[in-house]
């Protein structure tokens, strides 16, 4: 979510975003998609981190899906390409039933 709302990023683009993680609290290294671009792992690099590569869409960094309401009642799905699945948001009631 913070892409969505630091880089006004779509769901879906948040989604596809390369990740990073760090699977402890000790030392420099940090695992990382080769979807993030090589300046930043050069300069993660250039500031002392140990960077190691991943496998791309790695399912070792999670996986999800989103669905998104807009104001004007659009609603929109994003999947993740880490994992199968689907992000079906619900449709908006066409007929009402008479009461």
């Amino acid at each position: 979510m913070s892409d969505v709302a630091d880089y006004c990023f779509t769901a879906q683009e948040a989604l596809e975003a390369g990740r990073f993680t760090k699977a402890t609290f000790d030392g420099c290294d940090v695992q990382i998609e080769p979807q993030v671009p090589e300046r930043v792992r050069e300069a993660l690099s250039a500031m002392g981190h140990q960077v190691y590569l991943v496998p791309p869409r790695s399912s070792e960094f999670g996986y999800g899906q989103a669905t998104v309401s807009k104001p004007d009642g659009v609603h929109l799905g994003a999947s993740d390409p880490r994992h199968d699945g689907a992000a079906i948001p619900e449709a908006p009631a066409v007929f009402s039933t008479p009461r």
